[in-house]
This record gives structure tokens, C-alpha cells and sequence, in this order.
């Protein structure tokens, strides 16, 4: 998710769900290599306070040494996270080239050190700390000791994908895995990987045990996978128009806007279809303009809801998912 999942997408995803389907969220990982990232560039990975419609949104953090992991994580308490995760799932090459994300699945003790540095410089707070692994490395022989090293080193809950980092992003998603992790350790598990709908999710806690679930990629397609409302096209077309506005004027932007538009499905055929999203979506949507056409003729905008005044914020009732 890095790169899309900015304080704009997150702000656009939960304003179209209620807290009852959609608890909380986290940023994308924040990389930190050799020195703790200071507080000013987390408060702004976190964004601002009205993006978060009144649910928990976590400051992810991602990297390889000891000393910089623990004072990142006291910083981004003192920026305001309400938790801290560590991230030990990525698989990206820039990754695992740092010996951080998923290159750490071949060592428990890595995992257990890295969680246990940032708990003791954590300790005495009341940010809670947590982690998320994947199902293992290479295979899943150590789930069970990767799970246990996080929660053995002060994680108070653990995210488990069940794909481990040799299966990236297959399609084939093993739920039994979740399972196992549940049953290894005593703190809650969330479960990610293999869900596309809302119902997915129901399922997914029912047959592992799993206390939450979090749903990553499939959202960049359906933003309201979460609560499993069908959006209509002009539903859709209001919501990729609204993140063009927040994107328009950068070139770096433009390609998180492409980057979704290559998954779109919610609003139908009517949108993606005019939108060409079935294959490289850029090759037909070359600037603004044009994807404002292209969505005011699949949505049947009128007027455009870029002119229309802003949706309410959504009922701030708490529950997770």
C-alpha cells in the first residue's frame, strides 16, 4: 500500500464507511533507515485529525536498526498515533535489501528484537504497540515462533498475512494459517490476506478465531469493501473525481490516481469501461479533463460533484471491525 494510502485515500475511504464496518486504519509505512524520523514528518504521514472521522489511525513504521525503530516509535506516540505498528510484511525489493519488512521472517529473534527495542522505549505510555508479520519467509515452518516472538517482545496485538513473503500477492490465500497463529499466542490476531468483500471478512474471523481483519489492496479497487454497500457509478465517479482534485497539479500523485484506476471495479461496468481500467488505464485517461469527462458521462454528473458541497462526516459511533 505504500504510496497510495496517504491521509487523502484514507480521509476519501472512511468518510464512505461507518465505524461499525470500518474500525480504523493505518498509514503507510514510514522507512527508517539509519536515524529516527523525526516528529514533523510523521505528524504529516499521520495528516490531520478530520481525515480520521473520529476512528484510530496508526503510524506504521518499518526498518532494521534497533536504536532508530525505538526513538521513531517514541516520536510518533509524542506526534500523536493513537498505536504504533511495526511492519515485517513487506516484500518489495528495497526492503529486504535494508533487512527490514519481511527480510526479517528468517529469524524470530530479529522480530522479537525489534518489537522488544521499541516496547522498552514505549514502556510507561499509553500507545499501545503492534506488529504485523506474514505467514514466514521462504514457508510458514515458523509461524508459530514469529508469532510468539512479537508478542514475547510487548506487541499487544499482531496482524497476520497469510501468504508468506515468497507468495508476494498470489491470488491463493491460506486461512489456516491465520488459525495457527491464533492459536500460538494470547494477545488478539487480525487477519489479512485473501478477502475481497465484506462477507469475506465475516468469514475469515469465523473459521480462524481471528478478533479483526483488515482488508489492504482490495479497497484501492472498492472503497466500500468494508461495509459491502454496492457504490453506484455516480458513487464512484464522486469519489475518484474528489482524489483527481487532491491529486491534480503532480505528476507523483497522478500516478497513485493510475494506480488505482488499474483495480477500479466499484460503480460497474458503466465506469470501467469508459475509464479503459481493464487494462493500463492511463493510456486512455491523459489528464484531468478527460477523466472528468469520462466520469461525468458514467456517472451522469449533473452537475459535477466537484461543484457540490461537501459530504457530512459520517456517525463517529466506535466499534471494530
Amino acid at each position: 500500500m505504500e504510496g497510495v494510502t496517504t491521509p487523502d485515500f484514507r480521509g476519501l475511504v472512511l468518510s464512505r464507511n461507518s465505524s461499525d464496518c470500518l474500525g480504523g486504519a493505518t498509514t503507510e509505512f514510514v522507512r527508517v533507515v539509519d536515524a529516527a524520523i523525526p516528529v514533523a514528518p510523521l505528524e504529516k504521514a499521520l495528516g490531520c485529525a478530520s481525515k480520521a472521522f473520529g476512528r484510530p489511525v496508526g503510524l506504521q513504521i518499518m526498518g532494521s536498526n534497533l536504536e532508530a525503530m525505538a526513538e521513531t516509535a517514541v516520536n510518533a506516540a509524542e506526534a500523536g498515533a493513537p498505536f504504533v505498528d511495526i511492519n515485517f510484511g513487506c516484500p518489495a525489493k528495497g526492503a529486504l535489501r535494508g533487512m527490514a519488512g519481511s527480510s526479517t521472517l528468517d529469524d524470530p529473534r530479529r522480530v522479537f528484537a525489534l518489537v522488544d527495542a521499541c516496547a522498552r522505549a514505549m514502556a510507561g505510555g499509553s500507545v499501545p504497540l503492534t506488529a504485523k508479520i506474514r505467514a514466514g519467509g521462504e514457508d510458514d515452518t515458523l509461524l508459530e515462533d514469529l508469532a510468539q516472538a512479537a508478542e514475547d517482545g510487548g506487541a499487544s496485538l499482531l496482524t497476520v498475512h497469510c501468504r508468506t513473503r515468497k507468495e508476494a500477492y498470489r491470488d491463493t490465500a491460506d486461512w489456516n494459517r491465520l488459525y495457527r497463529a491464533v492459536q500460538s499466542v494470547q494477545i488478539p490476531v487480525c487477519g489479512n490476506g485473501g478477502m475481497d468483500t465484506a462477507a469475506d471478512m465475516d468469514q475469515m474471523m469465523a473459521e480462524t478465531g481471528c478478533r479483526y481483519a483488515m482488508i489492504g489492496r482490495a479497497a484501492l479497487g472498492n472503497p466500500w469493501v468494508f461495509s459491502g454497500h454496492r457504490a453506484s457509478p455516480r458513487e464512484a465517479a464522486d469519489f475518484l473525481l474528489e482524489y483527481a482534485q487532491m491529486t491534480s497539479g503532480s505528476q507523483t500523485k497522478q500516478s497513485r490516481l493510475k494506480q488505482l484506476l488499474a483495480c477500479w471495479t466499484a460503480g460497474g461496468p458503466e465506469v470501467a469501461g469508459l475509464l479503459g481500467t481493464h487494462r493500463r488505464p492511463w493510456l486512455r485517461v491523459n489528464d484531468d479533463a478527460h477523466l472528468r469527462a469520462c466520469l461525468d458521462a458514467a456517472g451522469d454528473l449533473h452537475p459535477s460533484p466537484l461543484d457540490l458541497p461537501p459530504q457530512k462526516q459520517p456517525s463517529t459511533q466506535m466499534r471494530p471491525i
